[in-house]
């Protein structure tokens, strides 16, 4: 059973834009927490951006300003708008819905896209 499906990555230079889209399945859209997160090759992961089901969003210090984080529920829906893109945005994006607490750790989702591949050139 297909939860979470990802779309919208590729290949931009920098300054250039990009939104990510997240499908998610009516039962795990109902989480805590649903929110993107990204790998790059050698690092760890790394919550970008998320939303909680208070209402709250959040930012990384690195793209606030830069990234917008939303949803269609109508749709079961979560975006990640991507501005200003630079190479050190360069990433694996992954979609994820979890009951964590504070939604900013990998640890915190159960639920996970594949992931799609986000690349900035210089």
């Amino acid at each position: 059973q297909v939860q979470v499906v990802e779309s919208g990555g590729g290949s931009v230079q920098t300054g250039g834009s990009l939104r990510l889209s997240c499908v998610v399945s009516q039962h795990t859209y109902s989480t805590y927490c649903t929110g993107w997160l990204r790998q790059a090759p050698g690092k760890e992961r790394e919550g970008a951006a998320h939303n909680r089901a208070d209402g709250r969003t959040s930012y990384a210090d690195s793209v606030k300003g830069r990234f917008t984080i939303y949803k269609d529920n109508a749709k079961n829906t979560l975006y990640l708008q991507m501005n200003s893109l630079k190479p050190e945005d360069t990433a694996m994006y992954y979609c994820a819905a979890g009951d964590g607490l504070v939604c900013w750790y990998a640890e915190e989702y159960n639920y996970w896209g594949q992931g799609t591949q986000v690349t900035v050139s210089s």
